[in-house]
């Protein structure tokens, strides 16, 4: 029996928006450069800004995942919850909450080059090599 124009149509969109949203999925490790920052005012979640907070921007994740940051440096790590959008700089992965940054010896260099590896529900980082 001859596949009909409608099912194959509807059987190559979804096909497409899953392969769409699966390369759109934010990874699970990530290198780059972290900042920070002290705002006031709210997040891009709505959220009143605590400088003093493990909070961090993201462009993609969505808000409330947990992400372990690690300074490669240093090899200091933090527990940060995204809750905010950005960084908007060229080269930047993360912008930490100036709480965070001050746990991972950030604050008075600005930027460092860290390890971003999202927790699972278990609160296990995902694997991750920075070359």
């Amino acid at each position: 029996m001859p596949f009909k124009t409608s099912a194959m149509r509807a059987f190559f969109t979804a096909a497409a928006a899953v392969a769409f949203f699966h390369q759109a999925a934010p990874a699970l490790a990530q290198c780059g450069k972290a900042s920070w920052y002290a705002e006031q005012g709210r997040t891009a979640s709505g959220e009143r800004m605590r400088p003093g907070a493990r909070t961090a921007a993201h462009r993609t994740l969505p808000f409330g995942t947990l992400v372990e940051v690690r300074n490669l440096k240093n090899g200091r790590t933090v527990v940060v919850r995204i809750n905010d959008r950005g960084p908007f700089i060229k080269g930047r992965v993360i912008d930490l909450a100036r709480g965070a940054a001050s746990e991972i010896g950030l604050v008075r260099s600005g930027t460092a080059s860290v390890r971003l590896s999202v927790l699972d529900g278990k609160g296990v980082p995902a694997p991750a090599i920075c070359g």
